[in-house]
């Protein structure tokens, strides 16, 4: 009784100060300071859950045969659970967000929560689903990419410059950037997937072998791990690099507006991937190849923003990110594991695709003002008599 009573006494005035607040409203209403930090952290703790389920998501497919309800799915449910009662105080209250933040995150959370059904009735008519970019698996990135990039622009647009805003907005990013990066962990954890059978000592377990090869119509040999662990043509790894990853560190570097903004997004990234290598090992999970090779290409990003012409930047750092991701790619093969290489000249498409891509950000951030001198600007304006 006296823990149901202390239970009482600490809810009772959190529901008094939040019953008012619930009312229904327009997006980009005013938002009461303590209930604008409330809400951004509550997405900080869901995508944290997201992340770490994901994480240990990825290890265990290469691991188990698939289950609905494994523990990596129940962990990234959780993230799930709160991503969606933040959506609905977003999308029911106006609070937190302004009109295109709040399509972001219900388009963004709508497509997700399609994806999750249409991924088991996929795994049911297919089985194991092998490649990490099947149609049901991007549907579920799209939508957690749309809610996150609704996220940043709330964060953006409604927090107070400051150290706070900088470090929520990189934090952000880098839960951006994740998201995008994860279905590139496939080749990752392949290749160790790979020399772990020519060393006899598969990290599958045979039930999950043997289904995966069933499913291919063949016999449990080299090819059919081959075909497992890398499902995916060889470009599609370093292509996948230079353009999806380093668009989002372009942006990052573009909002979060520090020098080596872009540079300390993916260093906290491949951080964490260095810290659960080894947990995941303890666990006797299988590991994977750390992109530490990104770090290049996010230097490279950081220096383009010290030229001052948008086009000017955006082609002179395409061409410097391609060939240093391309360079530390395979400084980084030479020296540790790492998915297949492709000829340099391969790598000039990604180039040319990050170049297009740049530019259009450029003009994107100019028109939408989503740089942060322009948000900056704006707060300086608003201060004045």
């Amino acid at each position: 009784m006296k823990s149901v009573e202390s239970l009482k006494r600490r809810v009772t005035p959190a529901v008094e100060w939040a019953l008012p607040l619930w009312t229904r409203g327009k997006a980009g209403r005013q938002t009461p300071e303590e209930l604008f930090r409330l809400l951004y952290l509550g997405w900080l703790v869901a995508f944290s859950f997201k992340v770490l389920g994901a994480s240990w998501d990825v290890s265990w497919h290469f691991k188990w045969l698939r289950d609905d309800l494994a523990p990596p799915h129940l962990l990234n449910s959780v993230g799930t659970a709160i991503a969606l009662v933040l959506t609905i105080i977003h999308l029911y209250t106006g609070y937190g967000v302004d009109r295109t933040a709040q399509r972001l995150v219900g388009w963004g959370t709508g497509i997700f929560l399609v994806a999750v059904p249409l991924d088991l009735i996929n795994h049911r008519i297919n089985g194991l689903d092998i490649t990490s970019w099947s149609p049901s698996h991007m549907m579920l990135y799209i939508g957690t990419f749309l809610m996150i990039c609704g996220v940043i622009r709330g964060w953006f647009m409604g927090a107070a410059p400051g150290r706070m805003r900088t470090m929520v907005l990189g934090g952000l990013f880098v839960f951006l950037f994740e998201n995008v990066w994860f279905p590139a962990q496939h080749q990752e954890y392949g290749v160790f997937g790979i020399a772990a059978w020519d060393r006899g000592q598969p990290e599958a377990e045979p039930i999950l072998l043997q289904f995966a090869a069933d499913q291919m119509g063949r016999a449990v040999d080299r090819q059919m791990v081959v075909n497992f662990s890398l499902p995916v043509p060889d470009q599609v790894y370093p292509l996948y690099a230079a353009v999806a990853a380093m668009v989002v560190l372009v942006a990052a570097r573009a909002m979060i507006g520090r020098m080596f903004s872009a540079t300390a997004v993916i260093g906290v990234y491949l951080t964490y991937r260095a810290l659960i290598w080894p947990l995941l090992a303890i666990a006797d999970f299988p590991r994977s190849s750390v992109p530490v090779f990104l770090i290049a290409g996010a230097l490279a990003v950081d220096l383009a923003f010290l030229i001052r012409i948008p086009a000017v930047r955006a082609l002179v750092g395409s061409l410097g990110v391609t060939v240093l991701v391309d360079q530390a790619l395979r400084l980084q093969s030479g020296a540790y594991y790492t998915p297949p290489l492709v000829s340099p000249m391969t790598m000039l498409i990604g180039g040319l695709l990050l170049a297009a891509l740049w530019l259009g950000l450029e003009w994107a951030s100019t028109r939408h003002r989503l740089r942060s001198q322009d948000m900056e600007a704006v707060v300086s304006a608003t201060a004045m008599p």
